[in-house]
């Protein structure tokens, strides 16, 4: 985030709260598949429309041309294929949900194919009532990964943090901004969330101690310990692909350099770059070997890669004098970053491999805090425009963007978290 290189610790963090989050989609996938999406049956008492998060799921991937066919249909119900086929339809989705003993409902649903006029698959899967919606996420995911072959990222959840008056919020949400949680208020600043790989925890920095600390926060527990509170300025924690160290930058021997800690605040940090410069931002690459970060070492902010065992740092990026914030995708193959053009702060992705050009994904100029959905199909960023900050989540192709506002302010620093184990 280039806040975060220039002030090394410094950067805003703007309303939510718990107020409601409205999302805008715009475009579409170069591929839709179209797909009908039945009202499932239940007894009128399901205080949730399971069906309704996955038409909205699979309509915001912009992979699917969603119709309703204005019916209810249940996973066992007998299914019209000629008058679906006759509306351009190639797959049909059915299913109820049903209460059951225990106070838990039961989800069950069918995809078929209506072409072939047969069935693809189906489930059956429990959860609580607090959790229907969640529920429905998992049947987009199911339906998405059957269609199109690819992981879903509908059940996954999002970190981001707000401010409201002079309260600081770290907030957790799902990948659409609904069921937003704040885990921690503070009346000081809290920046750079950091998703633990297996989604249980987050790590992030907070100045309650009116100095930039890196803290792991549990959230099923809430339990939270400061993990590096070293001299001067502990920032920009990022993971271990094995949950065990966290990438931290640290000025406790002068300028900010990379350092590698125990998770669990554990040991003596161990100094990874030794520069003349500033270097922060740390991330690693998916299989643990090495770490990406900022640096402006050779004179200006670029993105450089060192081994976790150290040696000499490799620099990674070039054509222009600004490239900040490296995020890697899960399959370890594409970078994407901040890139300043013309004044202009922009998100832009390449290829690591070295063959293919850059991307630009965003559009405003006034850019930060990308980050890799799970499936690497999307990057999520914060963005202002209008005088109103707001996060995006774009397809890697450009095509498809999704714009999350909330009624109540404006949102910073988002962070995509893993998939749901």
């Amino acid at each position: 985030m280039r806040r975060l290189f220039l002030a090394l610790c410094l950067a805003l963090a703007l309303p939510v709260g718990h107020a409601q989050m409205r999302i805008d989609v715009s475009g579409v996938g170069a591929t839709q598949y179209p797909i009908a999406i039945a009202s499932f049956a239940t007894d009128g008492r399901v205080p949730q429309d399971v069906a309704s998060v996955v038409r909205g799921d699979l309509s915001r991937s912009g992979a699917f041309r969603v119709i309703d066919p204005q019916t209810t249909l249940s996973d066992t119900s007998s299914i019209n294929f000629p008058d679906l086929r006759a509306r351009g339809v190639d797959s049909v989705l059915a299913g109820s949900v049903a209460r059951l003993a225990d106070g838990r409902y039961d989800i069950r649903f069918r995809l078929s194919d209506a072409v072939r006029q047969s069935t693809i698959g189906g489930e059956s899967l429990v959860v609580s009532e607090a959790d229907l919606r969640y529920g429905g996420h998992r049947v987009a995911d199911w339906v998405y990964e059957k269609i199109t072959g690819e992981k879903g990222i509908f059940s996954t959840r999002i970190a981001f943090v707000s401010k409201q008056g002079n309260r600081y919020r770290l907030n957790v949400a799902d990948w659409d901004g609904e069921n937003v949680v704040s885990p921690l208020t503070s009346p000081e600043p809290i920046i750079s969330p950091s998703w633990s790989p297996d989604g249980t925890r987050l790590a992030y920095v907070s100045f309650e101690l009116k100095k930039p600390v890196v803290y792991v926060h549990t959230l099923a527990s809430g339990q939270r310990k400061a993990v590096a509170n070293f001299k001067g300025s502990n920032s920009a924690p990022a993971w271990s692909p094995d949950s065990r160290t966290l990438a931290v930058a640290l000025t406790q021997d002068g300028l900010s350099q990379i350092y590698l800690i125990n998770a669990d605040g554990s040991g003596t940090p161990r100094r990874l770059t030794s520069s003349s410069g500033i270097d922060t931002e740390p991330v690693f690459a998916p299989d643990g070997r090495n770490i990406y970060f900022t640096s402006d070492r050779g004179g200006s902010p670029q993105i450089y890669r060192i081994s976790v065992g150290g040696g000499d740092a490799t620099r990674i990026t070039f054509g222009s004098s600004y490239n900040v914030s490296p995020r890697i995708s899960p399959d370890g193959k594409t970078l994407a970053y901040l890139t300043r053009r013309e004044g202009r702060f922009l998100v832009a992705i390449r290829e690591l491999s070295g063959g293919g050009g850059e991307t630009l994904l965003s559009e405003t100029g006034r850019e930060e805090s990308p980050s890799f959905a799970p499936n690497g199909r999307w990057v999520m960023y914060a963005t202002q425009a209008g005088g109103r900050d707001s996060l995006v989540a774009v397809s890697i192709d450009g095509r498809v963007r999704q714009r999350l506002t909330s009624n109540a302010g404006d949102i910073r620093e988002p962070t995509w978290g893993p998939f749901a184990k």
